[in-house]
């Protein structure tokens, strides 16, 4: 009932805004303009607007024209069509199964320190899926924001934040099953408890973080050539607020995609080789870990890597080359968010994940993982 209130008060704002869509705009139109990696063409512009105005600024100087490619994305059927659909149908079936996952981990606990991480994901990706509700609703509309800034700044740092949040809980899942596997004594002797608390309470203060960049700059701009609002599209990268912006999700992109990416491929790789030379029969263990990790790298890595270069471009200059790929790996990315659930089952079901080890004794003892 408590994810029900949480939820309610953004359906009622999804609805109020798409009655508003002919209402009232005020997105500012601002000095030099980048389409997030995309250059207009040349974009000084100033514009006015009065207290009670429902349109956009007047313009005292005509708005120079966007790039042919950054007019071709928000016009095509990739942005349109295509990266909508597919938010739509991962919060058709993710949000259900992320929810089922927290109840049966609320209900069906046995060990106290794998269900906080796994619950911990599941929060992640549920928020994740809400938030690719109204960007599936933005981008339906012809990529025109009705919801008013405010709702463009959460849904978008609710959207990065998430998908950082994500990344980094897999990348700790892989380390403590990797602490199990490959160094059990070790393991054995750690509060895991209190370690996995102190743990997830990191995560969340690095998603509390990465989130404030987003809220801090304006992200809706009206783009009187197309005769819409932008969010988070739009962006002027020369004013010192969105230069500020343009560092943190570089180093973002960095410390909350690609090293939990190259962390979750190393702790894999010894794990496997670990388990190849066991006496016991990991097969069943190994094949849908390995099933698992492809689709990890699948959704991640595309993503992971395409948000580094393309922050790097816009950093050296504003190239526009990479932005509707690196917008439809960070789609195929939210896919993570729907999959976990199953993920979770498939390694429950096939791990058994109980390990002996022989001790200098001779007694044997087991660790789960």
């Amino acid at each position: 009932m408590r994810k029900l209130f949480i939820l309610l008060p953004l359906f009622a704002l999804f609805i109020h805004g798409t009655l508003q869509k002919n209402g009232k705009r005020k997105a500012a139109i601002i000095q030099p303009r980048v389409f997030l990696g995309i250059r207009a063409t040349e974009s000084v512009v100033h514009g006015t607007q009065t207290p009670n105005s429902t349109g956009p600024p007047s313009l005292q100087q005509p708005l120079q024209q966007l790039s042919d490619t950054a007019i071709g994305y928000l016009n095509g059927r990739l942005s349109t069509k295509v990266i909508p659909v597919i938010y739509l149908l991962a919060v058709i079936v993710g949000i259900p199964t992320n929810i089922i996952i927290l109840c049966l981990l609320a209900t069906k606990i046995r060990k106290v320190s794998s269900a906080i991480l796994y619950c911990s994901l599941a929060t992640f990706d549920l928020f994740l899926l809400v938030s690719l509700f109204f960007k599936a609703h933005y981008h339906l509309l012809g990529n025109d924001w009705v919801l008013g800034e405010a709702a463009c700044k959460a849904v978008t740092a609710c959207f990065y934040g998430n998908l950082y949040g994500s990344a980094l809980t897999l990348a700790c899942i892989a380390v403590k099953r990797y602490m199990a596997v490959v160094h059990p004594f070790m393991y054995k002797t750690l509060p895991k408890k209190r370690c996995t608390a102190w743990v997830v309470l990191a995560l969340w203060l690095a998603f509390a973080a990465s989130i404030v960049p987003e809220l801090l700059v304006q992200q809706t701009f009206w783009v009187s050539q197309l005769n819409r609002t932008t969010c988070h599209d739009v962006m002027p990268l020369t004013s010192d607020s969105h230069k500020f912006l343009l560092f943190c999700t570089l180093t973002l992109a960095v410390l909350c995609l690609l090293v939990p990416m190259v962390v979750t491929t190393v702790c894999f790789i010894k794990i496997l080789c670990v388990l190849n030379r066991s006496h016991y029969d990991w097969a069943m263990y190994i094949k849908s870990s390995s099933l698992v990790f492809t689709i990890f790298l699948v959704c991640f890595l595309p993503a992971g890597v395409l948000h580094f270069l393309h922050y790097v471009q816009l950093s050296a200059g504003g190239a526009d080359s990479l932005y509707k790929y690196f917008n439809l790996a960070v789609c195929l990315c939210c896919l993570h968010a729907c999959l976990d659930p199953f993920f979770f089952i498939l390694m429950s079901k096939s791990a058994g994940s109980k390990m002996y080890f022989l001790t200098f004794k001779g007694k044997n003892f087991s660790v789960s993982f």
